[in-house]
């Protein structure tokens, strides 16, 4: 009877486990293949790679300002912190030393029996000692009484300063948080570009890199006769041979390093300053005297002149009198982009000077490259 039994199918062969098998191979290719397009990183051309580089330089330069505002929230927070609590150290010591006098007079007290001072002086027997000894306590008393009120003002005024330090604080940690978080997003876009970037093969990036320097070139006032410039540019004031960045953004103004003329002496310093500062790489965050970002610059280049400027180009655009395009003087802050992301210190004849993005040092370009949003007169 064994010998004629139809031998059971093993759970792992057969017809339906072949079939299971064809079906999960067919799921799996095309699970693989709506993967594939779905999630495929197509290669861009390298005008592709050039526009979402710049798109992600322009969002770091967003998240850069609100960073820089962030910084100078916390750098006041701090500082009133730092005050609060020095004072409230100092009340503290005047309300150890007024405590110091209730505990003297508590020990006075103490060694004269204890007694009232009523009482010591109804049980006076000498009318002239009791006249004397009442006077005394008058004042004793009236010492006293200045002494406990002196206690209670240094005991409310350090509640009050312990309250408000206690909201410095967490207005304090706010905006280091703050701070962290645009911090991290602008690491995150020049870190997507730069990988962008890294992917072009050597023959791409040179082709990015002769786009990018051919539309600076392009933006460049005077470039046809820079070479020619009679101040020259090519060495430094100590006779050595200058950066070739600086170099370049030098003769990107056309070699003219005349007298500015500006409406009046700090704006004709400002300018001054900024005409110096070109070459100098942009650095996000920076505010000289090596690197700016594009709101240092200008903040420094005014500093320069005698004048505070706010860090961020939004707080900057309110720090002098709106002027229009048609207006503009050297030495006026112009501003770029509908949310005011960008600055430049305007030097005349249509054309600023700005610390760009990273990768371009600070250089003079027409205001035309770049979506105008306002103008303002400082100084």
């Amino acid at each position: 009877m064994a010998a004629h039994r139809k031998p059971r199918q093993s759970p792992l062969g057969g017809p339906a486990v072949r079939t299971a098998a064809t079906l999960a191979l067919a799921s799996a290719a095309t699970a693989t293949l709506f993967e594939g397009s779905g999630h495929a990183d197509p290669r861009l051309t390298t005008a592709q790679v050039k526009a979402k580089v710049d798109r992600l330089y322009h969002e770091a330069e967003v998240a850069t300002e609100k960073y820089n505002g962030a910084k100078e929230r916390a750098d006041a927070s701090r500082a009133a912190f730092d005050r609060l609590r020095d004072e409230a150290a100092r009340r503290a010591e005047r309300l150890n030393t007024a405590r110091d006098g209730l505990g003297a007079m508590a020990t006075a007290q103490y060694r004269s029996g204890g007694l009232d001072p009523a009482v010591q002086l109804a049980l006076t027997s000498d009318p002239d000692e009791y006249l004397e000894r009442a006077a005394l306590a008058e004042k004793a008393a009236d010492r006293q009484a200045v002494a406990v009120t002196a206690v209670r003002r240094e005991l409310g005024a350090l509640r009050q300063l312990r309250g408000e330090s206690a909201g410095r604080l967490t207005a304090l940690r706010g905006h280091e948080e703050e701070l962290r978080r645009q911090r991290t997003v602008v690491l995150g876009k020049l870190e997507a570009a730069r990988k962008l970037l890294a992917r072009l093969t050597a023959e791409e990036r040179a082709r990015y890199d002769a786009a990018v320097a051919a539309r600076d070139s392009a933006r460049a006032p005077g470039n046809d006769s820079a070479s020619g410039g009679t101040t020259g540019g090519t060495a430094t004031a100590a006779g050595g041979t200058a950066d070739p960045a600086a170099t370049r953004a030098d003769r990107s103004s056309g070699g003219e390093r005349g007298p500015v003329t500006a409406p009046n002496t700090r704006a004709a310093e400002a300018v001054s300053f900024a005409r110096a500062q070109l070459g100098k790489p942009y650095v996000w965050g920076a505010t000289g005297p090596s690197a700016y970002d594009c709101s240092g610059l200008t903040q420094a280049a005014w500093r320069a002149a005698g004048v505070s400027l706010p860090r961020t180009t939004y707080t900057q655009i309110n720090a002098g009198q709106r002027v229009s395009r048609s207006q503009l003087a050297p030495g006026d802050l112009v501003f770029f982009y509908s949310g005011i992301s960008h600055v430049g210190l305007y030097i005349g004849g249509g054309q600023m000077i700005h610390a760009p993005r990273p990768g371009a040092p600070v250089r003079v370009a027409p205001i035309d490259e770049m979506p105008f949003a306002g103008a303002t007169r400082v100084g």
